[in-house]
């Protein structure tokens, strides 16, 4: 394989990890801030969620743009990993009080 195939087929590689970082690790993290946000809204259960829910299409979006625009392919996993850890992890401990 020549150098110039080896640098396309790691540029191919490297944009979809991206894309399925932004799809798949976007909606995670998309999805546990939903959750976080519902449970921390100083509103009735139903219009905390409706809130939280609309306000997710603006986080989900910024989160594709950031995966498209970090340096590597690795940042995006990194960050958009531990995120999704930490929103998931303070759900669950203020989940278990709020019930």
């Amino acid at each position: 394989m020549s150098k110039a195939a080896a640098l396309t087929a790691r540029y191919r590689w490297a944009v979809t990890s991206r894309i399925v970082a932004a799809a798949l690790g976007g909606y995670a993290l998309t999805s546990a801030a939903t959750v976080l946000l519902t449970l921390i809204w100083p509103l009735p259960r139903a219009q905390a969620l409706l809130a939280a829910t609309m306000l997710s299409f603006t986080i989900y979006t910024v989160v594709v743009i950031w995966a498209f625009t970090t340096r590597t392919a690795t940042r995006a996993w990194t960050g958009i990993v531990a995120t999704t850890v930490v929103l998931t992890l303070l759900s669950w401990l203020i989940g278990g009080r709020a019930a």
